[in-house]
């Protein structure tokens, strides 16, 4: 049972004497920059809201690394034990990691749900090498939500790095006593004339240790950033030759070599990613090779481990004249070749080249390979996203639903995927014809627009199941309105273990001698916008839950609108008008005051205009929008 465990059922304080051990780290409930760094990086990886450097004392815990949490506690930094789920992972020095907090009995209670908003949470210890929990590296979101093994994975690395940091400052710490202590001796000695002979002796001595503590705690500190650089910079390689640049970038400061390469791994061949900036021969005239040629990169692949060239002599011994001819072109008179070690095989080679004579300690090989496993998820990331890519762009295409023609309205749509991750999402538009129960000239219309949680294609796969079963609902349900369609949706989820949730606004428009009326139901979607022929624009606000089968019982209620000649009404999703940090009531506002400003006479070009005022610079999430028009005139039959 581990200490802290033990205390608390003893009866005593939960973490007695964890006081002074964080005491030693430096760090309290204000803001540190390398702990800020550490919680930038766990919500860029695992794409949380929220993200905290944890720190446990006996009363409360305080947040030196934090992103996220709005205020007060933003401006606090701290909060009570009561507030604590952190205080979990510290007394059973294990990871605690919850889909929905809310259906935990050790956490369903706690009143960080409501005041912080931590409703999924993953925790992983921080430690001071002693045994003692010091506090966690945690990721939140203000929704219930799956964490992968993969994020797990990264959260757990990045926590071992923040362990190390935190080690490093208790250490260094340690080291300022030692200093201070040997300063108080020497004072002591020079008043002591009968011992100032040896008082020097002993000062000189302690002189030099210190210099050699200081030396080596600065070489610490250099490569221990270096390698924190290096989880945050090559988490965000977007492709291979980014890889590249990045991982010269990085070792570029340190380790100071001339040439910086990497070849890719294909079954018995490998290939060199050529530098988009510079030029090489050896890139040029020996892109391709395989495993077996001479080349001291190609043993590193095939033998899985690091390959020293320390000069010219051992790389004219041991490998071909083409790898003598490629280093000299580069002027290279020492080099080192790292594999890139994927998970189920070797992905790439690393290769540093030095045009000096270089010796490359224990420290730098750990240094070098642990910098490899990074550029290593890099570059699988990398490879899976170019690949991921061109299947998104195909899934893309199938899921765009072309727009019905209809004699009475007009419509337009616009789909803007995001930059990142696999260029599709869960964000779609739909329209349709409903069957003409009431015999009219014009035929009713479905509408829909929603947005499915998550930002890949299983998002997406998500998304096309629901658009088909919404439409047979419609169809199963005539007359019956919006509302009975989402409901029977929600029920087909829940029946068939379809694991889907998010928002959306499906509407009925039904043909009257006055216009059009608009029949909807908003499941927790941004409102819709109608601008009418004459007057300011109307948000449409009233909405229901979100859709989230099984969490929540209950009917949907449908809403109705006339819409009259002239009106134009705007669907849309939160791409358009989220953006983390701002207010989105205020991006809703300037969206309705851009749509009643600009000319409506195209609504492809209106839409366009929309998103290029509104959201030009955002990359980072899908946006739909979906426009319907009522003509000022009927169309001529």
């Amino acid at each position: 049972m581990p200490q802290e465990r033990r205390r608390e059922e003893d009866g005593s304080a939960p973490f007695p004497d964890r006081g002074w051990v964080l005491a030693e780290t430096g760090l309290s409930a204000a803001s540190d920059p390398d702990m800020d760094r550490f919680a930038r990086l766990v919500s860029s990886l695992l794409d949380a809201p929220i993200a905290l450097v944890s720190l446990v004392t006996e009363d409360r815990q305080v947040f030196p690394g934090m992103i996220g949490l709005s205020e007060p506690w933003a401006t606090l930094r701290a909060t009570p034990l009561s507030h604590s789920l952190c205080q979990h992972v510290a007394a059973d020095d294990q990871p605690l990691v919850l889909p929905d907090t809310r259906l935990d009995h050790r956490t369903c209670t706690n009143p960080a749900i409501d005041d912080l908003g931590v409703v999924a949470y993953a925790g992983m210890p921080l430690s001071d090498g002693n045994g003692r929990v010091l506090g966690t590296l945690c990721a939140i979101d203000t929704k219930a939500r799956v964490w992968s093994r993969q994020q797990l994975r990264d959260l757990g690395d990045l926590a071992a790095a923040c362990s190390a940091d935190l080690r490093l400052r208790m250490a260094s710490r340690s080291a300022q006593r030692a200093r201070h202590s040997a300063e108080d001796a020497r004072e002591a000695a020079g008043k002591a004339q009968a011992l100032a002979i040896h008082s020097q002796i002993l000062a000189e001595r302690s002189a030099k240790r210190e210099q050699a503590l200081s030396e080596q705690a600065r070489v610490a500190l250099s490569r221990s950033e270096l390698l924190l650089r290096a989880a945050e910079d090559l988490a965000g390689a977007a492709s291979l030759i980014d890889v590249r640049r990045r991982v010269r970038d990085l070792v570029s400061g340190d380790l100071k070599p001339s040439y910086v390469g990497i070849s890719l791994v294909e079954g018995q061949v490998l290939r060199r990613v050529g530098d988009p900036e510079v030029s090489y021969f050896v890139e040029d005239s020996h892109g391709v090779y395989t495993v077996q040629d001479g080349w001291p990169s190609a043993r590193a692949a095939h033998e899985r481990r690091m390959v020293l060239v320390p000069d010219r002599a051992a790389l004219i011994e041991e490998y071909s004249a083409e790898a003598v001819v490629g280093f000299d072109s580069l002027g290279l008179a020492t080099a080192v070749c790292v594999p890139l070690l994927g998970s189920r095989q070797v992905v790439g080679v690393m290769m540093l080249g030095w045009e000096m004579p270089y010796e490359i300690d224990t420290q730098e090989r750990a240094v070098l390979t642990t910098i490899a496993g990074y550029a290593a998820q890099a570059v699988e990331r990398a490879l899976f996203v170019e690949e991921r890519i061109t299947v998104a762009h195909q899934l893309q295409e199938a899921m765009l639903t072309e727009l019905p023609a209809h004699s009475g309205l007009e419509l337009a749509s616009l789909y803007r995927p995001a930059a990142d991750n696999d260029m599709v999402g869960g964000d779609w538009y739909d329209a349709y014809h409903l069957p003409n129960t009431a015999n009219g000239a014009e035929a009713p219309l479905a509408i829909t627009v929603g947005d499915i949680t998550g930002h890949d294609i299983h998002a997406a796969t998500l998304m096309g199941q629901l658009r088909s079963m919404l439409r047979q609902a419609d169809l199963d349900h005539p007359g019956q309105g919006p509302a009975r369609a989402v409901e029977a949706l929600e029920y087909a989820c829940s029946a068939l273990a379809v694991e889907a949730s998010g928002s959306l606004v499906h509407a009925h428009l039904l043909p009257g001698p006055q216009g059009w009326s608009l029949n909807w139901t908003n499941a927790g979607h941004p409102p819709p916008l109608l601008a009418p022929h004459q007057g300011p624009v109307i948000r449409l606000e009233l909405h229901d839950r979100l859709f989230f089968p099984g969490l929540e019982s209950g009917t949907r209620t449908t809403h109705e609108h006339l819409l009259a000649p002239g009106s134009l009404l705007l669907l849309y999703t939160d791409g358009l008008v989220e953006r983390r940090g701002h207010d989105i009531d205020t991006a809703i506002d300037h969206v309705a005051a851009l749509l009643d400003a600009l000319d409506h006479d195209s609504l492809p070009v209106l839409l366009k205009r929309l998103v290029e005022r509104v959201a030009a610079d955002r990359t980072d999430d899908d946006i739909v929008i979906l426009a319907v028009r009522v003509p000022t005139t009927p169309p001529e039959q």
